[in-house]
C-alpha cells in the first residue's frame, strides 16, 4: 500500500482492513508475526511492512475466497490509492482502490484459478 513511507498510516491502513475483514461470517483474520516467517520456508513481512492472514471458519454460500476478494476490493474502493495483494496457494493479484477493466479481469481469472474451476462464478455484482 503506497504509504510513502509512512508506517504508522500503512499500520492504521492494515488494521482498518483487518477490522473489516474481522466482521465477516465465517473469516478468521490475523497479523503475521513480522519479527518471525510468514510461513514454513518464507520470510517475514519484512521490515516496516504489517501482513495479514486469513482463513474460514465455517462454510459460506459462495467459497470463501470470493468472499474475501469481495471485500477486499470494497475496502480498497474507499480510496482510490489503496492497493492490497492478495495471495492464496502460492498465487497472487493486486486489488487497487481505481480498477480498470484489465484488472477486473485479471481479479477473475485469479478467481477461477484458486477455486479450482468448481463452476462458480465470481460475484460481479458488487463495488
Amino acid at each position: 500500500m503506497p504509504t510513502g513511507g509512512d508506517t504508522l498510516r500503512q499500520e492504521r491502513l492494515t488494521r482498518d482492513l483487518h477490522n473489516t475483514l474481522e466482521r465477516a461470517d465465517g473469516l478468521v483474520v490475523g497479523f503475521h508475526d513480522a519479527d518471525g516467517p510468514a510461513e514454513p520456508g518464507r520470510k517475514g513481512a519484512g521490515v516496516g511492512e504489517v501482513a495479514l492472514w486469513a482463513a474460514t471458519t465455517a462454510t459460506v454460500v459462495r467459497p470463501a475466497s470470493q468472499v474475501l476478494i469481495t471485500l477486499i476490493k470494497e475496502w480498497c474502493a474507499k480510496e482510490r490509492h489503496r492497493k492490497v495483494v492478495v495471495t492464496i496457494a502460492g498465487d497472487s493479484i493486486e486489488i487497487t482502490g481505481r480498477p480498470d477493466a484489465a484488472q477486473e479481469r485479471m481479479v477473475r481469472e485469479f478467481q477461477g484459478r484458486i477455486s479450482g474451476n468448481d463452476g462458480t462464478e465470481p460475484d460481479d455484482s458488487a463495488p
